[in-house]
């Protein structure tokens, strides 16, 4: 008997030879994994993040020393294109260059955010503002110049990295949660308007992922995972067509049922787990 298979809500992906893929944020972290991997893969890479010169630390890593200055472009090459996510002008221009060098992006991945720890005993509305205008806005702005690009070449797709901490209010997660929340929503809402066009969406969801960013946590981080291994839960991801792409499963999928509880089960069951 043949196992029932629901079909793929994207298309899969066969192949990433000659995929044209613009990652922002990937100075470090997963974006950083997720480049290296993909390039293995025989993708065709743009970095951008705030940082040109890990910029460009990694695309000498890559491709034998290709970057440069400016924006360069090689056969099978890296493209690298600093830039701050909140600056609207910044990305649109970043999209347009990318737009003359290659004719078009197969696949947008935004992987750029930034974290702080906060309680309510502690909030801090200049502090929440910033970590949303990076991880909220910041999105909206790169939607804003590759969305349309997207449609007019009728094929590809774009990729947010959210987190399982968007999935329900979480200790300390005061400004960081409610911005990932916000980006689960909008992957959702895009589904909607850019499936029927053949544009792929994909929702990310990491868990624990040792980063810089983690490492200001200063409690247990159940089934942390490392930054390679985010990456390859990505790629495979994407690959299979997913939509929601989330992982670790096992502490994923704990969550996910966990906010199908009452609230008066919820809160204690969440403070066990996490010790706060």
């Amino acid at each position: 008997m043949v196992p029932f298979r629901m079909r793929p809500m994207n298309p899969p992906v066969t192949s990433w030879a000659g995929r044209r893929v613009w990652i922002i944020g990937a100075s470090s972290g997963i974006g950083a994994a997720t480049a290296r991997l993909l390039r293995q893969h025989g993708a065709r890479l743009a970095l951008s993040a705030r940082s040109g010169a890990a910029l460009h630390d990694i695309a000498n890593e890559l491709a034998n020393d290709l970057a440069s200055e400016t924006a360069t472009d090689q056969p099978h090459g890296v493209t690298i294109l600093p830039l701050d996510v909140t600056d609207a002008a910044a990305v649109i221009e970043a999209a347009q260059t990318l737009r003359r060098l290659w004719g078009g992006i197969d696949l947008v991945l935004f992987a750029a955010g930034v974290y702080q720890p906060m309680r309510a005993q502690d909030i801090d509305p200049v502090a929440a503002g910033a970590i949303l205008d990076t991880n909220v806005k910041g999105a909206y702005n790169v939607l804003g110049a590759t969305v349309p690009m997207l449609r007019a070449q009728g094929q590809g797709a774009v990729a947010l990295v959210a987190s399982v901490a968007g999935y329900s209010g979480l200790p300390k997660a005061l400004a960081y949660g409610p911005g990932k929340a916000a980006l689960i929503n909008l992957c959702e809402a895009l589904y909607y308007d850019l499936h029927p066009a053949g544009i792929g969406v994909y929702l990310i969801s990491p868990g624990f992922v040792a980063t810089r960013l983690t490492a200001a946590n200063d409690f247990t981080m159940p089934a942390l995972i490392t930054a390679e291994q985010a990456a390859r839960e990505i790629v495979r991801g994407i690959e299979g067509g997913e939509f929601d792409i989330h992982f670790p499963k096992r502490f994923s999928r704990m969550l996910k049922l966990l906010r199908l509880l009452p609230y008066r089960l919820y809160f204690p069951a969440l403070r066990r787990i996490t010790g706060l």
